[in-house]
């Protein structure tokens, strides 16, 4: 709980420092908001990974200076490689030039160094079929790097409003450590309660009023360690099923592989090419609909924050089996094929103009209620 405070405390006043400097620095903000994924109405700091990162970086330090020597290098190598995945992020967010595929490359040589110097790989799935083939040199690798980088992409691209790709992953974190602490993991539970202590440091700052953005160097650094956490979880613990972590990030690397095959397969166009038709951006402009037409900041500012919620909802979908069963694999499975099921069916809902009633009638009696507030 101290290593939770430390962290909270360190982002919550770094990122207020960030907010305030950002008003002189015109290159900490993000100034484009025209593009498809783009819902505020002024000029924001998309450098939200800096207090984040600061703060996991001073929580590392108590945390390694207090645990013995092998959880010392873990924690060390674990820290080390996540400023790779951040620096590159960060630098996108300042320059605007880093490609994806260099980004891709940043995140993956951080998961390969965690692995050579960490051991941190994927040793078993419970996958039928699979696992034999993990025996395999370079398998292994292959998955470990692939799951890592998919799940960082994944908290990137559901960045997309305040507060919803932070309090997904400060869920997936308060898993992650209730799990370690069921199974005694000091080093996965210290590890997750300073990563979840930072991002909800920016939490506070981020909803719902939007003074900064997590940025792509805050979406890759928290992808990276929920990915990591998760692999290390299974891998020191055999009473932790490898499926419990895949159900944990469900909605967001379900949000993933579904965008792909929307946009190449259903629409032919490039899986890398942004649009508006995610989940969370349907969320916005089906459910919203009290909204419709409204384009001042107030009522911009009210949609974007009322968004989130329907998705944490959606993300608790996945998390709460994940923590009930995170030792039965065959009953995290069947969870995991409902969940695909139940986003599926909700998006062709909205898509379609069926929405389920129940969301948008919540929709409009929250907005009933913040306008009389």
């Amino acid at each position: 709980m101290v290593l939770l405070l430390i962290s909270f405390a360190i982002a919550l006043m770094v990122t207020a420092m960030v907010v305030r400097l950002a008003s002189h620095v015109t290159v900490l903000g993000d100034t484009d908001q025209n593009s498809p994924q783009k819902f505020h109405a002024r000029v924001v700091p998309r450098v939200g990974g800096i207090g984040i990162a600061i703060a996991i970086a001073i929580g590392l330090c108590w945390a390694i200076s207090h645990t013995d020597a092998q959880s010392a290098q873990v924690m060390l190598t674990l820290g080390g490689c996540s400023a790779i995945v951040f620096a590159a992020g960060l630098l996108e967010d300042l320059t605007k030039r880093v490609t994806p595929r260099e980004r891709m490359l940043a995140t993956v040589l951080a998961a390969a160094g965690a692995m050579w110097l960490a051991g941190i790989a994927i040793e078993r799935t419970d996958i039928p079929g699979l696992d034999p083939l993990l025996q395999v040199v370079g398998v292994s690798l292959l998955l470990t790097l692939l799951s890592v980088a998919g799940v960082v992409n994944s908290i990137n691209l559901i960045d997309g409003f305040n507060g919803l790709a932070s309090m997904c992953v400060a869920i997936m974190l308060s898993a992650l450590s209730y799990v370690a602490y069921q199974v005694g993991d000091m080093l996965v539970l210290q590890c997750a309660l300073i990563t979840l202590g930072a991002v909800l440091g920016f939490f506070v700052w981020n909803y719902p009023f939007g003074l900064i953005f997590l940025g792509d160097g805050g979406a890759y650094l928290l992808g990276f360690w929920v990915a990591e956490l998760g692999i290390l979880l299974v891998q020191r613990n055999a009473s932790v099923s490898p499926m419990f972590p895949l159900l944990l990030c469900a909605y967001p690397m379900f949000e993933t592989l579904f965008t792909m095959y929307r946009r190449r397969v259903i629409r032919g166009r490039p899986m890398g090419l942004p649009d508006a038709t995610h989940l969370h951006s349907l969320i916005y402009r089906r459910v919203m609909r009290w909204a419709i037409g409204k384009r001042d900041a107030a009522n911009l500012l009210r949609r974007n924050s009322m968004t989130s919620p329907y998705l944490w909802v959606l993300c608790s979908l996945s998390a709460a089996p994940a923590v009930l069963w995170w030792d039965d694999s065959d009953v995290l499975g069947w969870c995991i094929a409902a969940f695909c099921l139940l986003y599926i069916g909700l998006y062709r809902a909205i898509v379609h103009f069926r929405t389920p009633r129940m969301l948008l009638r919540s929709s409009e009696l929250w907005a009933m209620h913040k306008s009389a507030g």
